[in-house]
């Protein structure tokens, strides 16, 4: 009797899941920025988290949860009860995260397949900047510069093994030089530290530096990107100036492994409609980071062959005490 009415009672669970896994969302959603505001991913979250809500009809609030280069913000999505109402948008950086724990022999924040990939939003590549008063006109000054004074020349990024860290150090390897690493907290705080003159350049997404370039106050010296890009003709790749590097940064959302399946089908079909909504398209396009949209399967396929390239450069980089 016993033995009937336990699975009695586990029949009963499955079916009332199932409803609601069916009535999914029923309350908000929040989105998880792990950055500070102004930075690549909270630039990509709030125009998807607003038309997510109309497909979804549910508020979806996007949280700024920054710190530790993003990992405190990851690892509360990671960690995160698997119902579809917590989710993350992503950088390429949080690949790094986990392998840097590593290096430090520490208990890592996160693991990548505590993730589930639901969707990539955009794929950017990275832009040298200076300031508009800059001795620097070319980036065969900077490196000229690097050359004469080894390790002394800083430059801002949005944290230890972060998304323009990683990018800077895979240019700096192929050009030779040296440069010094000043970590900030997020994209945000990285770029403020170029205008205010704290360090000497940076690397920068384009939705974070257009504004700027087009205002007058930052120069790009170089894109990371395969080809020019459109909206910035006049800035040459990497690729053309003899340096065989090419780097992305990418904005995704995920949700916690483990999501039931029926959930995540009605987020991968409200994301696809959101992130290609007009709205969206507009509003990345007019921030400099135009749509690169992924579904879940091809986005977990590139997640995870960027997350091993990524992880090499990370263990090249070694411990940074």
């Amino acid at each position: 009797m016993r033995t009937i009415l336990a699975a009695l009672v586990m029949v009963i669970v499955a079916v009332s899941q199932t409803r609601a896994d069916d009535a999914y969302p029923q309350r908000p959603i929040t989105m998880v920025v792990p950055f500070p505001p102004g930075g690549v991913a909270d630039v990509s979250a709030r125009p998807v988290a607003a038309a997510l809500e109309r497909m979804l009809g549910q508020p979806v609030v996007v949280l700024n949860k920054g710190g530790a280069g993003g990992a405190i913000g990851t690892a509360s999505v990671a960690t995160a009860k698997a119902d579809g109402y917590t989710l993350l948008m992503g950088l390429a950086s949080i690949s790094t995260l986990p392998e840097a724990d590593r290096l430090f022999a520490r208990p890592a924040a996160f693991e990548l397949n505590q993730l589930l990939p639901l969707a990539r939003v955009t794929a950017d590549p990275t832009l040298l900047v200076v300031t508009s008063d800059s001795p620097y006109r070319t980036l065969k000054d900077v490196v000229d510069a690097a050359r004469q004074r080894p390790g002394l020349i800083p430059y801002s990024s949005s944290g230890n093994y972060g998304t323009y860290h990683i990018a800077t150090e895979m240019f700096a390897a192929v050009a030779g030089i040296k440069m010094s690493h000043v970590p900030y907290n997020g994209g945000g705080p990285a770029l403020r530290a170029i205008l205010a003159k704290e360090v000497e350049l940076g690397l920068l997404g384009p939705s974070v530096a257009a504004g700027n370039i087009s205002a007058g106050k930052l120069r790009a010296l170089a894109s990371w990107s395969a080809q020019r890009l459109p909206q910035l003709p006049d800035v040459p790749t990497l690729k053309e100036l003899g340096y065989d590097v090419e780097y992305y940064i990418w904005s995704g959302v995920f949700a916690p492994a483990g999501t039931p399946a029926p959930i995540v089908t009605k987020l991968r079909e409200a994301l696809r409609q959101a992130v290609n909504h007009d709205s969206v398209k507009s509003a990345l396009a007019t921030a400099g980071s135009p749509v690169a949209y992924l579904d879940a399967p091809a986005f977990g396929k590139f997640f995870e062959a960027d997350a091993a390239r990524l992880g090499d450069v990370v263990r090249r980089i070694g411990r940074i005490d």
